[in-house]
């Protein structure tokens, strides 16, 4: 009872097995692209984060400053301009855009084979049919990787994902619920809306927090022996924290990941991972 998940190590494993297949390449080496829009605190640290993943792991990375009052003609200009290059196999626009730019356009203006976010259409409709040729969600792909790692079985387990989002919630309901290894789970996808909603936290062997509310799982939502996955992140007053009631939910959960240190070094892996696909494909 009471193992963490540690997704620092695992992201670490991943990246040094990145790093070994990208200094075995011949020629040019995976080039990965970040659109910063404006000066927004958190989408700057992110992109310096995933930047310096980049260099360890070998892959040429560049940030695109735009101002956060260019129009979306301009940035779809831009998106054109960096999917005809042929040195860069991944194009990533930090989220959130301003309120001028319609995300959905955005997404869909980048050619799916440089999609290292997973959001296209294209690799979504991949994803939910089973291919496993896109690129797919890094957040999800993270947890799955996670769960695989540490030999935690899905098979026939009933998951239940707090959050019914595009970037994590649907798409992870979609790779779990795969007939293949790391898949062949019953899943439930639980929501605002969702009733007995205890209830159904209760009933899950796998409990899947990725809602943004700060703390909200707590102890009595969990079925002892449960593996508990905290994507959330939220600031309060006492910094950074996670979807799930840390310190009570891991005295009855079988396995737990930390927030830090859990699923975000994964998302960040995943990405990297991506981009080599991107590259190779």
């Amino acid at each position: 009872m009471n193992q963490l998940i540690d997704g620092r190590a695992v992201a670490a494993q991943e990246r040094a097995k990145l790093k070994e297949k990208i200094s075995a390449l011949p020629g040019r080496k995976p080039g990965l692209a970040f659109i910063l829009i404006g000066k927004d605190p958190a989408s700057i640290a992110y992109v310096r984060m995933k930047k310096k993943g980049c260099e360890e792991v070998g892959i040429h990375s560049h940030v695109l400053k735009l101002s956060d009052k260019i129009t979306e003609g301009e940035l779809l200009a831009e998106i054109d301009h960096l999917n005809a290059k042929q040195d860069i196999d991944g194009i990533l626009v930090q989220q959130p855009l301003p309120k001028q730019i319609t995300t959905d356009v955005i997404v869909e203006a980048i050619d799916p084979t440089k999609d290292v976010d997973g959001f296209h259409p294209l690799n979504m409709g991949k994803l939910l049919l089973g291919h496993s040729d896109g690129l797919f969600p890094c957040t999800p792909l993270g947890i799955v990787h996670l769960l695989k790692t540490y030999k935690i079985e899905t098979a026939g387990k009933h998951v239940v994902i707090c959050g019914r989002s595009n970037i994590v919630g649907k798409p992870l309901a979609a790779m779990l619920c795969q007939k293949r290894a790391g898949g062949n789970a019953t899943v439930t996808l639980a929501h605002s809306q969702t009733e007995n909603f205890t209830a159904l936290t209760q009933s899950a062997d796998i409990l899947i927090a990725a809602m943004g509310k700060a703390s909200f799982i707590t102890a009595d939502m969990v079925k002892p022996g449960a593996v508990v996955v905290d994507v959330g992140v939220s600031r309060t007053q006492s910094g950074l924290v996670g979807d799930v009631a840390f310190d009570e939910v891991r005295k009855i959960a079988s396995w737990i990941t930390p927030m830090p240190g859990g699923v975000g070094p994964m998302t960040i892996a995943m990405l990297l991972s991506n981009t080599l696909k991107g590259y190779l494909s």
